[in-house]
């Protein structure tokens, strides 16, 4: 009988353990990005540890352009806090041209930052800016190219590979840049879709639109794929205010918590904050109050 209870309380410990977890309670990921300037600043990237893991943020999307020994060090502190590390990678700073595109030389000096990335313990790797430059004539071709470097990362990538794309191929294949969700999603473990209010025209109509901004872009991803399960995951980028009007203090919490409650009223998996400057107080806010217009 003793055996049977001190088993009862182990099960009963482990359980604990997974149902209070900040991944499974919320059932959603939730993350902020981070500069590779700020994950070398140990005193500020403690800070934003300590204010996350309060609010249920479990994961950190953290740039790598250049590896070093400070950021290996502190990624080390950042999953020893029980924060996910996902490493973003820059393919084509401002898109690519199409010599960039066709350079299996190019593409093999990023994959030596993803390969740096899972030394230090990546959980996923992030492409972004993986596109031709807007400037390239529109040819259904574009996406193509843009799909086999993509599928040569993830051949060789041993863990999961998020791809970050523009909001409008939320709506369907973009021609100019090559990024085409449904083409994609065979080779895509998640996608991260940039569904910022302030990048959709007319500017002002989606500046005070915030929700519903996101909401028609990820249902029109579900639209893509005939309404039926997502072979993949979701995880929207939002941001936390429209850089193109000057919003006050109360409203700024009101359009960092309707952009959230749109990505999760369209059953997106998680999603990402964006602050090029890592300053999120506002966002912590908005999760310890559940701010509300």
């Amino acid at each position: 009988m003793h055996n049977l209870y001190s088993r009862l309380a182990v099960f009963l410990f482990f359980f604990t353990l997974f149902l209070y977890s900040p991944v499974s309670i919320a059932g959603l990921i939730k993350g902020i990005y981070i500069t590779q300037t700020t994950a070398e600043d140990t005193t500020y990237l403690s800070y934003l540890i300590h204010r996350a893991k309060k609010v249920g943020i479990s994961t950190f999307i953290v740039d790598l352009e250049l590896p070093s020994s400070r950021y290996a060090k502190n990624i080390a502190l950042l999953k020893q806090s029980g924060i996910h590390y996902v490493a973003r990678i820059i393919i084509f700073p401002d898109g690519g041209k199409p010599e960039q595109v066709k350079s299996l030389k190019y593409w093999e000096k990023k994959y030596a930052l993803i390969k740096a990335a899972v030394g230090y313990g990546a959980d996923q790797i992030q492409l972004d800016y993986i596109r031709y430059s807007s400037k390239q004539p529109p040819s259904a071709q574009n996406a193509q190219d843009i799909l086999r470097i993509i599928q040569w990362f993830k051949g060789r990538t041993p863990v999961p590979l998020q791809v970050d794309v523009f909001g409008i191929s939320s709506f369907g294949p973009s021609k100019y840049i090559g990024q085409d969700i449904k083409l994609f999603s065979r080779s895509v473990d998640a996608f991260c879709p940039m569904v910022y209010p302030s990048h959709y025209e007319p500017f002002r109509v989606h500046a005070v639109k915030p929700y519903e901004t996101v909401y028609s872009s990820l249902m029109a991803i579900h639209r893509q794929f005939n309404n039926k399960p997502l072979p993949f995951k979701l995880y929207p980028y939002i941001e936390l205010s429209n850089y193109r009007y000057p919003l006050s203090q109360s409203k700024k919490l009101s359009y960092i918590y309707a952009q959230i409650q749109a990505a999760e009223n369209a059953n997106a998996d998680g999603w990402y904050v964006w602050s090029p400057h890592n300053y999120y107080d506002n966002l912590f806010t908005v999760l310890e109050t559940k701010h509300v217009k």
